[in-house]
């Protein structure tokens, strides 16, 4: 509506004026015949200025401003103005139409119908009055279907809507390296927008820009549903130890579903492993949500993380996501080194015996270089003591720092430790006591950089608190303290008292607080955080097996024992093996090609390169594929390969590195292939993405409600073969109303006034 009353008007409609350069072609007589209006009006005027009488000056000026201004609409009119336009040759150019072919299509949002129908109609046969017919009466048309890759076609029974991936840089690419040898008018990018393929358009921009090609979007589907609900992303460590109690978080999006409780199940292969409630935030807000689950069965899991349907819903597709996970049952070992016997040892390595994937070995200092050790697989592991060299302490995935004071430790070996958490990516978890903290010392080691608290200069070498402890909110939700809902579990605040010799009362920048205790002074009880690769805790009290022990407590309680199996288990979660495997994604649709990259380190972990890495990739249906990765160059120890996946289901990926014919290290991945929904996720059309390529190019956005003045705006161009236009505008209705409304109102003013 808004375009037709401009276009009645100004006489074209505004695309005109957009791309149109203003002139005047105002010929001689013209400008003779404006001198000499000019020459007559300017003293009559001024005269009339000067008239005294009855007329007030008020009214003199009102009269002479109207008087004037239809003089300069004369002259206007007399100079000839123009707009000067560059038009396209009829046939003589070509025009690239890239449709969309993604599943985003199907979504039911084109009055009621399938986005998809609108290509279908618009760029079907070329028929009178869809837009194909249009195009075609002034360019030479190509059309091409795009989703993760581009194609030509010959007509839209190409297409199929199926598209995993929309790519629309590859598409915009593409397309102009197959028209570059053409004169090219520009592109008409039919599409939502939904881009997930992660690339930066950035460059295509600057490049099609550059070559002066305007791509005109036309952008399909709702700005924003009335009523969805969207699991917009689930974060999910890649590898867990069999046993192990996950925290995973989502974040759940909904429109029109305010602050209503929905359902969400955790499903492991069918099987309903949790179910929790969801309180959905606001409009248009995401809400975070931690589920807790334990994983129970080894290997490659798939887990998807599903909300239900609701009443309304435009897409239930993206109510899902799903998370591959390998559950690993090994055994990884940790090391507990104690400058003292105490009691806590024994009631640590009860909660291991239980644990078939924990090795926990305990080397306790008993008198000066004497040590007893406990859980050791071989007899001279840790003969001498706590371990001299990078090679021996980094066979372990986990370190345990009792009551021993740092003096004990000469400073490469506090570097090594150091090192072990921040390049080795293991886990160390420092326990109070006398020797512990700054009170053993550790106040300016490189020990102190892991710790996740803040030590102090130690004031009180007696002090002595008795602590209740209450778990923090980031607690409630941590894989340590976040305990199950079971009859044998005491709450935090319900379990006796402990206490404390070392006074630490502040945590670091990035370290988290998950317990907390209230004695005469408040303490940080446990506090994690990441330092490099791994990450270290601090358990500020020296007694946890008051927990066990206490008359209060009935024999059944399963407190202590429950919290020590979570602590180990994270404490040697996620460490790094000699060998790492990553996949580009872990998730992938099948016929989309995969990155595989591989980190290789030696005894030390120090990264190497000259190995000789080999990936043995074993399809669902049994056949293997050898590949020699090469090392990337760009950084040490990376090695990289791709493959294509041309199967649905899992596939292995196994790596073996050698060296000199020996072998150092393996390590085996998995990588999904099959149906993902990704299309559906944040598939509202993207108004602002599209705008902007339509803007930085040079062309124009368009809806299906508008569409259909694309042909005719696309002739104003600079590109192709062109002619230039002259269009007049001397004779705009718009002038002449402004004629008519200035004289009409010039006798309506002295009627007013009574000066007719």
């Amino acid at each position: 509506m808004g375009q037709s009353i401009f276009e009645f008007l100004f006489k074209y409609r505004p695309v005109v004026f957009e791309r149109g350069d203003f002139a005047f072609l105002a010929p001689w007589t013209g400008l003779l015949i404006a001198v000499v209006l000019v020459a007559l009006s300017v003293p009559t005027v001024f005269m009339y200025l000067r008239v005294k009488g009855k007329t007030a000056t008020s009214d003199r000026i009102v009269l002479s401003t109207l008087r004037a201004s239809v003089l300069g609409l004369v002259l206007f009119c007399l100079f000839r103005p123009i707009l000067v336009l560059s038009t396209v040759v009829p046939q003589r150019n070509f025009i690239g139409v890239l449709l969309d072919d993604s599943r985003s299509l199907r979504v039911p949002d084109y009055d009621g119908r399938a986005r998809g129908e609108f290509i279908t109609e618009q760029f079907g046969p070329a028929s009178g009055g869809n837009l194909l017919a249009e195009l075609s009466d002034r360019f030479l048309v190509r059309q091409f279907r795009f989703s993760s890759a581009t194609t030509r076609i010959d007509d839209v029974t190409m297409l199929g809507f199926d598209g995993s991936k929309s790519d629309l840089a590859q598409a915009l690419d593409h397309a102009r390296q197959q028209l570059a040898s053409v004169p090219l008018a520009g592109f008409v990018l039919v599409t939502d927008g939904a881009d997930n393929s992660y690339r930066s358009i950035d460059e295509t921009l600057l490049g099609l820009k550059a070559a002066s090609v305007p791509v005109h979007t036309i952008g399909l589907g709702q700005r924003s549903y009335p009523r969805d609900i969207e699991v917009t992303r689930v974060e999910t460590p890649r590898r867990v130890l069999n046993g192990t109690s996950l925290a995973v978080d989502l974040m759940v999006m909904n429109r029109g579903f305010n602050g209503r409780t929905v359902p969400l199940q955790v499903e492991d292969d069918g099987r309903i492993v949790n179910t929790q409630d969801v309180v959905l935030g606001g409009d248009g807000e995401g809400v975070a949500v931690r589920v807790m689950f334990t994983v129970t069965e080894p290997g490659p899991r798939l887990f998807k993380f599903i909300i239900p349907e609701q009443p309304g819903e435009m897409v239930a597709a993206n109510n899902v996501q799903e998370a591959l996970i390998v559950v690993e049952d090994e055994r990884q070992k940790i090391l507990y080194f104690e400058g003292e016997p105490r009691h806590e040892v024994a009631f640590m390595r009860r909660v291991v015996t239980r644990d078939a994937n924990l090795q926990l070995v305990t080397l306790i200092r008993t008198a000066d270089n004497k040590y007893w050790r406990g859980g050791i697989t071989e007899l001279d592991e840790l003969a001498s003591g706590f371990p001299t060299t990078r090679e021996e302490l980094f066979t372990y995935q986990g370190l345990i720092l009792g009551s021993i004071e740092a003096s004990y430790f000469t400073y490469d070996q506090l570097r090594m430790i150091s090192d072990f958490v921040s390049e080795r990516g293991g886990g160390l978890l420092m326990l109070g006591g006398r020797r512990a903290f700054a009170e053993g010392g550790y106040l300016g080691t490189p020990v102190e950089d892991v710790l996740p608290v803040v030590l102090r200069d130690p004031t009180d070498r007696d002090y002595f608190d008795a602590l209740s402890v209450e778990i923090t909110p980031a607690g409630v939700r941590h894989p340590v303290t976040g305990v199950p809902d079971r009859e044998d579990i005491t709450p935090w605040d319900q379990l006796p008292e402990i206490t404390a010799v070392n006074p630490i009362r502040e945590i670091k920048p990035g370290a988290t607080s998950l317990l907390r205790g209230r004695g005469r002074n408040e303490q940080v009880v446990l506090a994690t955080q990441r330092f490099g690769r791994g990450k270290s805790a601090a358990l500020t009290i020296h007694d946890s097996w008051t927990w066990q022990m206490h008359a209060d407590l009935p024999l059944e309680d399963q407190t202590h024992e429950t919290f020590w199996s979570q602590m180990f288990r994270w404490l040697v979660s996620g460490v790094r093996d000699r060998v790492q495997v990553y996949g580009s994604v872990d998730r992938v649709p099948r016929g989309e090609s995969v990155d595989l990259i591989a980190e290789v380190e030696d005894d030390a972990y120090l990264r190497v390169n000259n190995t000789d890495v080999t990936a043995h990739i074993r399809s669902p249906s049994g056949d293997e594929t050898t590949v020699n990765m090469q090392w990337t160059i760009d950084r040490d120890g990376e090695y990289r390969t791709s493959f294509v996946p041309r199967e649905d289901g899992l596939y292995e990926v196994s790596i073996e590195a050698e060296t000199d014919g020996e072998f150092v290290a393996s390590k085996t991945s998995y990588i999904q292939a099959g149906d993902m929904a990704r299309e559906f996720y944040e598939s509202e059309m993207r108004q602002s993405l599209l705008e902007r390529i339509s803007e930085e190019t040079g062309g124009g956005f368009y809806t299906p409600d508008d569409a259909a003045n694309l042909a005719e705006d696309i002739r104003y161009t600079e590109s192709g073969t062109t002619i230039v236009e002259e269009h007049d505008l001397w004779d705009m209705p718009v002038i002449f109303l402004m004629l008519v409304t200035l004289v009409s109102g010039e006798w309506v003013f002295r009627k007013l006034r009574g000066l007719v």
